[in-house]
């Protein structure tokens, strides 16, 4: 994936149950458990890449792949009612949608690197890579459908999202060192009270003591 910007915020910590959420038939990759391991953790691996792009860049400016304008032209001349803000798994994986979905994937062969390598899809954009909100994908379509979310404006929710949490964050951190250097202020004045006491203290200690010279000076 190709994107500018820092990545700072981490996906959410259920990623790891996604795995879960896995449904790449057997076939696919035989019984080796160390493959599908292997293939389990690249999947969410670039799950937990793209989510931090998502996040801390607005999804307007990013570029997945280097023929975003060819995926997105193609995906909406082929798929123009898909509902892609929250997809029903139906429209991807039944025996009719996959008979329209294969001939727009078979075009990127070639073209998109590992188009048909197994990839981990949001059914709703707004929400992060639950075991609930993840299903299985072929990378071309995991990317016809979110750079479409990116282009169309779905995928700003999580953006959005994260970056009202971080201001939270720093107003509250904000408020802390605000009350913090009221404190300091109070004491700054307290101390300054109590030097003023003290100095008015000593001149009435002057002034008494003056009272008594002259007493003294006059009694002789």
């Amino acid at each position: 994936m190709e994107a500018t910007g820092g990545t700072e915020e981490p996906v959410s910590g259920e990623l790891v149950s996604v795995a879960h959420a896995l449904s790449l038939p057997a076939e696919s990759y035989g019984n080796d458990p160390d493959i599908e391991m292997a293939w389990a953790m690249r999947a969410m691996q670039h799950a937990e890449v793209y989510y931090k792009l998502i996040s801390s860049v607005d999804p307007q400016f990013l570029k997945l792949t280097k023929v975003d304008d060819q995926i997105y032209s193609e995906f909406r001349e082929n798929f123009e009612k898909l509902r892609i803000d929250i997809l029903d798994p139906e429209e991807l994986k039944s025996e009719s949608a996959k008979e329209k979905w294969r001939p727009f994937c078979l075009k990127f062969d070639g073209i998109v690197e590992d188009f048909n390598y197994g990839t981990l899809l949001r059914l709703d954009c707004s929400q992060g890579y639950t075991e609930e909100n993840t299903i299985f994908a072929p990378r071309i379509q995991f990317f016809a459908i979110e750079i479409a979310r990116n282009r169309e404006g779905y995928n700003k929710a999580v953006y959005i999202s994260v970056q009202d949490k971080k201001g939270e964050k720093g107003a509250n951190s904000g408020g802390e060192k605000e009350a913090d250097s009221g404190e300091e202020e109070k004491g700054v004045n307290k101390e300054e009270e109590e030097k003023e006491k003290t100095d008015k203290g000593g001149e009435k200690e002057k002034e008494a003591d003056t009272e008594i010279s002259k007493s003294g000076e006059t009694a002789m």
